[in-house]
């Protein structure tokens, strides 16, 4: 259910604004899109595991919190990553 090393990996030689950036809201969204992803899967065979579905709200609040602050100070970064990603919105 967690995103590999490799995958993590992957996900910041795409998303980094710069070398080494881990932290910038592009980096920390790709990263918990791909954890909503992988429970969502998670859920389609175990419907009834609601320990996890609380964890999956908290990663979309997360989420959701972040794609907020991200709009809030530059639109167009926001829109090229939510079109990148394939989110609504």
């Amino acid at each position: 259910m967690s995103v590999t090393a490799v995958r993590k990996q992957e996900l910041l030689a795409e998303f980094a604004t710069e070398k080494g950036d881990t932290g910038s809201p592009e980096v920390q969204v790709a990263i918990l899109t791909e954890r909503i992803k992988n429970l969502t899967e998670h859920f389609k065979s175990h419907a009834k595991d609601n320990h996890s579905r609380r964890g999956l709200l908290k990663l979309v609040s997360q989420r959701r919190s972040l794609l907020d602050y991200l709009k809030r100070k530059d639109e167009s970064r926001y829109q090229t990553l939510i079109e990148k990603l394939g989110l609504r919105r």
